[in-house]
């Protein structure tokens, strides 16, 4: 199966072609198949968009399943946990 993926202009999300539009969800992906140029093309110059692509995936038992590792980061969102960001308004102390 063939997905297209791109990223929002305006925030920056991965977006997921539904068939009618995009979506920031992989469950919402639909197969491309043989379209998928033609989507990329008409996608592009409507300027929704940036950046997108075709990828492989598969359909599993839990869902659409990109086939690279890249792309299944993508989907599943950010890999850096908000818990152990620094916090950017504190005061860093200084170390001696």
């Amino acid at each position: 199966m063939k997905i297209v993926t791109g990223n929002d202009l305006k925030s920056g999300d991965v977006t997921w072609w539904t068939g009618s539009g995009w979506s920031r969800h992989i469950a919402d992906a639909v197969d491309a198949g043989d379209e998928a140029e033609a989507i990329l093309a008409r996608e592009s110059a409507a300027q929704r968009v940036n950046a997108a692509y075709v990828i492989d995936a598969e359909r599993t038992a839990d869902g659409i399943r990109p086939a690279h590792i890249k792309e299944r980061i993508r989907a599943l969102g950010p890999t850096v946990r908000l818990d152990l960001s620094l916090d950017p308004t504190a005061t860093p102390e200084r170390v001696l």
